[in-house]
């Protein structure tokens, strides 16, 4: 009795570890479907990004596909910047290490401004590049 006593917390262990791999699964096939619309798009554990045309559409991941999504037009943003530990940093020489990572989009209304979580720095120095040169070809 004693032994089946000592394997009981590794039995619940298993089982929400179980659980825990089916939540996330479902999570990234309903990122998956979601994507499908967009020309570019990214997925992690702290938000969802896609970009299609002029638009950009960000929200956090569920397992029932995104919620509190939030579009806006790049045509109204002034400034993409990448923050590492809530400081600006070039996106051509990322730091190596940061705990809080986004890309921050400034818009011309003052005080707007729309910041993506990132989980992984050169993720969101590579998407800082590439959506600052689809601002760039905007302006020109």
């Amino acid at each position: 009795m004693e032994r089946g006593l000592l394997w009981l917390p590794l039995l619940v262990a298993f089982f929400w570890l179980a659980w825990q791999g089916s939540q996330e699964y479902q999570k990234i096939e309903a990122y998956r479907t979601w994507a499908e619309q967009f020309e570019q798009a990214k997925y992690d554990i702290y938000a969802v990004l896609g970009h299609k045309g002029n638009n950009i559409t960000w929200g956090k991941p569920t397992p029932k596909g995104p919620i509190k999504l939030e579009t806006f037009s790049l045509l109204d943003v002034q400034s993409i910047t990448l923050l590492v530990d809530f400081l600006q940093v070039e996106v051509e020489k990322p730091p190596e290490k940061g705990r809080t990572i986004e890309l921050e989009f400034l818009f011309s209304e003052p005080d707007k401004t729309v910041r993506v979580p990132f989980t992984e720095i050169p993720l969101a120095a590579e998407w800082g590049k590439y959506l600052q040169s689809q601002l760039q070809s905007l302006e020109s």
